[in-house]
């Protein structure tokens, strides 16, 4: 079976076609295509209240592309999430109507809460037995997830993200918010004032862990993060973009970012992040690779 997923983000438009297979009673998933296309839609969207006509025909147009690569790979089943930029946007709806004429694509605009429980779906083997925070930063929203003892006990999507940021467009009451949040979610959860571990997923801050030096993969400190941005504050937007490769759509959004993740682990009291590399993209494939799991189980196949 081969399964397809589009995440249509503030900052970019991600692509997925993973072939899964039972064998022996235990699902196995393997991914045949990734396509990462920087269109960013937020940056309309957050200071204008809507996607502009021209962003909408290139939106189009690469989604008529990426259900020709679905076609292509005889893909089974697919989904299409879209996150902060395209449920803000006034005419979010009526592009979501032109792609489905143009292309059969049905989008659906999902809100912070199932945004969180997806990209959790692809945590699980991540969240350890102790007091964790898992801070989710994207273009336009930043999620954020309490656990406890593997149990995830509150969650909330804040309008903090690092598009909204870069832009001026975040609103210095939203970060008070963030602070007295996490706040009163430890004070209420966490009573003998355990350690609190920290998870991050988004782009950014796998971007971060891979350029910090002496780093652990797989894991960040506080310290680091500030090294990242003490560094990249000195360094000009093409000098990002070419001494240290990084995409061009990432050089400029990575410092608020690194903000964001610093702040909620200050917050928490965390002094390391554990960066598993998933996000939204990885969930939705698990939402659907449990869906046809047990479809077959249920039929024995």
């Amino acid at each position: 079976m081969k399964l397809a997923v589009i995440d249509i983000g503030s900052n970019a438009i991600r692509f997925q076609v993973n072939t899964v297979k039972v064998f022996r009673g235990s699902v196995y998933s393997k991914k045949l295509e990734y396509v990462r296309f920087p269109l960013r839609l937020g940056k309309d969207v957050f200071k204008h209240g809507r996607i502009k006509k021209k962003k909408v025909e290139k939106f189009v147009e690469l989604m008529s592309v990426y259900k020709s690569l679905m076609d292509l790979y005889e893909v089974d089943d697919h989904m299409i999430c879209a996150t902060s930029a395209m449920r803000e946007a006034d005419n979010g709806p009526e592009i979501a109507k032109k792609v489905r004429d143009t292309s059969g694509l049905k989008i659906k605009i999902i809100d912070g809460d199932e945004e969180a429980s997806m990209i959790n779906n692809a945590l699980k083997q991540y969240i350890a037995d102790e007091m964790v925070i898992h801070v989710d930063v994207g273009g336009g929203s930043t999620e954020l997830n309490i656990y406890k003892n593997r149990k995830k006990i509150v969650a909330h999507s804040f309008k903090l993200g690092s598009v909204r940021s870069l832009g001026h467009h975040d609103n210095p009451k939203t970060w008070e918010k963030i602070h007295s949040w996490i706040g009163e979610q430890l004070k209420k959860y966490n009573k003998k004032d355990l350690p609190v571990s920290a998870v991050g997923t988004g782009g950014n801050i796998n971007k971060i862990m891979d350029i910090s030096e002496g780093g652990e993969k797989g894991f960040v400190t506080a310290d680091q993060i500030k090294e990242v941005k003490s560094r990249l504050s000195e360094m000009t937007y093409e000098e990002r973009v070419y001494l240290l490769n990084l995409n061009e759509d990432r050089a400029d959004v990575i410092l608020p970012a690194a903000d964001i993740y610093l702040a909620a682990m200050e917050w928490a009291r965390a002094d390391k992040m554990v960066v598993p590399t998933v996000g939204l993209k990885d969930g939705m494939i698990q939402k659907l690779i449990d869906k046809y799991f047990e479809e077959e189980m249920a039929l024995k196949i």
